[in-house]
């Protein structure tokens, strides 16, 4: 006998054939009311209930795993950002260790959190879908069976009410519908105890999806909260960090005095504008226009400069006590050696 494929021979072959023209034959008949056709409310509610519940699986299937590649997105996001803050983050600022080490937590428990998912909730829904192509496929054997079977008892029906009956024929036919009606009743019973038993599972199966994706999304909020608070405060220093620079920067800017100033040493008070007095412990001849002339004992009242990037070290602006007395004026000021004067 020549092989078509493998493991089907030309026999199997026609066999196949000649049931699908005999199935098409009957269902034919059964629709033109020719025929009787084996009808099973209860079990029809059942195929009904598992069409239901195998495509709302599938829907919760393909929903969860968007959920996850959405996971996976946010994930590299978060990573980009967190790469590109501790890249920005320079080494002398408050909590570089920390920001390093913040980054690395933050990308671990996304890592987790989409690891857990996958291995709690979508293998569980993959376990729980994987079993219904079978079902399905069995469903669909059985409602083969059951035309067989009408079909069987059809024929034997058409052999008894004939005319000239065929005993051998008769038996035949009697030998089929028994086979027929056996296959048929044995996948007819098993899916009736099993189609219940899995329409009832899905609530299992839904609840353990959905507890467990609420306890791994519930620890990875709460975990990444805390990382968020860490990440605050990190900031919340390191602005602190930058205004205590700034004031401190802002106060030696205002306490430190001119080149040329120096604490009074003298309890009496000056008149406004000058910073202290000194008095001239050598004579001091001017050599240009702009330089205060002194004799041992004159009293000056030291000036700031308005430029303070034009004082020398070393040199003082003023004038002479006597001349601001006598105008109250400064028209008369000018620059004089610190070292030949003194405080008082």
């Amino acid at each position: 006998m020549a092989e078509i494929g493998k493991g089907v021979t030309a026999g199997k072959l026609a066999i196949n054939v000649q049931k699908r023209l005999t199935r098409a034959q009957e269902k034919v008949l059964q629709k033109l009311g020719k025929a009787d056709e084996t009808r099973d409310a209860a079990f029809e509610e059942m195929v009904a209930n598992f069409n239901k519940q195998m495509t709302e699986g599938t829907k919760l299937q393909k929903d969860l795993k968007a959920y996850l590649v959405a996971v996976k997105t946010m994930h590299d996001a978060s990573r980009r950002l967190q790469d590109c803050l501790a890249d920005m983050y320079e080494p002398e600022w408050f909590g570089k260790e920390e920001m390093d080490s913040l980054t690395e937590d933050t990308d671990t428990l996304w890592l987790d959190y989409h690891q857990n998912l996958t291995d709690k909730s979508l293998t569980t829904l993959d376990s729980y879908l994987a079993q219904f192509p079978d079902i399905k496929a069995r469903i669909a054997k059985r409602d083969r069976k059951m035309v067989d079977f009408d079909s069987a008892r059809h024929h034997f029906s058409s052999l008894q009410k004939g005319k000239k009956k065929d005993e051998a024929k008769i038996a035949k036919a009697e030998e089929e519908l028994g086979r027929a009606q056996k296959i048929f009743e044995e996948l007819n019973v098993e899916l009736q105890d099993e189609l219940p038993t899995l329409w009832d599972n899905r609530v299992g199966v839904y609840v353990n999806t959905f507890q467990s994706m609420a306890r791994h999304q519930e620890k990875f909020h709460g975990e990444m909260s805390k990382l968020s608070q860490n990440l605050n405060d990190i900031m919340t220093k390191l602005e602190e960090q930058r205004e205590l620079n700034e004031e401190a920067n802002h106060s030696e800017s205002a306490s430190s005095p001119p080149k040329s100033a120096v604490t009074n040493g003298s309890d009496g008070e000056l008149p406004p504008g000058f910073l202290y007095k000194v008095k001239a412990i050598h004579d001091y001849a001017a050599t240009d226009g702009d330089e205060l002339e002194l004799k041992t004992g004159d009293s000056v009242l030291v000036l700031a400069f308005d430029n303070p990037d034009e004082q020398d070290d070393g040199w003082l602006l003023g004038v002479q006590e006597s001349h601001w007395v006598e105008n109250k004026n400064i028209s008369a000021k000018g620059v004089f050696p610190e070292n030949f004067t003194q405080k008082v």
